[in-house]
């Protein structure tokens, strides 16, 4: 990944990883995807974060060093998987929104086990993680080094193709243009405002 420095803020390294791979080598085979939608978080100046009242046993992993997994369960429903950005000490990641599966799409299809069928198998967060058989066993994982969860190169993304968009699904500061995703690809997630989602703020 030496076209992306992970050692910098969220939102800047956010519309970097798209186009990235993403590979989870397991005992069951091996899925990889390109990632194709992100989403930004900050530490104690973004109220969404999950680092925004500081650290915890739960955010810990957001605090560096950068490279590594942070999977969270979502609603008690769905594991979510960011990639840690920035300096060690100032928590900062990037949510994998979405991504289109190159290698293992059989196996991502049997842990879907919903009858999800080609864009649809990694589209959303809860999906992307399923599909690549991710949870919080790979939470803290090294994905510049590690063995079986790897991050690395793939197919340069144009610039004219990133869009950027306010996050989906959050209540709080929901407004900030910190989502980035490839424009008209199917496997993109549709925008949704949540429904509790507070007024408007500056980002």
């Amino acid at each position: 990944m030496d076209d992306v420095n992970l050692a910098d803020l969220a939102e800047d390294v956010a519309p970097r990883l798209l186009g990235a791979i993403l590979t989870h080598e397991t005992p069951e085979g091996t899925v990889s995807i390109a990632i194709t939608e992100t989403e930004a978080y900050s530490g104690a100046a973004d109220p969404a974060s999950h680092a925004y009242r500081g650290r915890t046993a739960r955010n810990a992993v957001m605090f560096g060093p950068a490279g590594h997994l942070y999977v969270y369960r979502s609603h008690g429903l769905h594991w979510c998987a960011n990639i840690v950005t920035g300096t060690e000490g100032i928590a900062s990641a990037v949510l994998i929104r979405a991504g289109r599966v190159l290698e293992g799409e059989d196996l991502a299809r049997a842990r879907r086990g919903d009858k999800a069928e080609g864009p649809r198998l990694a589209r959303g967060p809860g999906n992307l993680c399923r599909a690549l058989g991710i949870s919080a066993e790979q939470n803290g994982t090294d994905v510049l080094t590690g063995a079986q969860v790897k991050l690395s190169e793939g197919e340069p993304v144009a610039p004219a193709l990133i869009r950027s968009g306010p996050r989906v699904g959050v209540s709080r500061a929901h407004d900030w243009q910190h989502r980035f995703y490839i424009a008209k690809d199917p496997t993109v997630s549709a925008y949704r405002l949540s429904p509790r989602a507070e007024p408007p703020t500056g980002a």
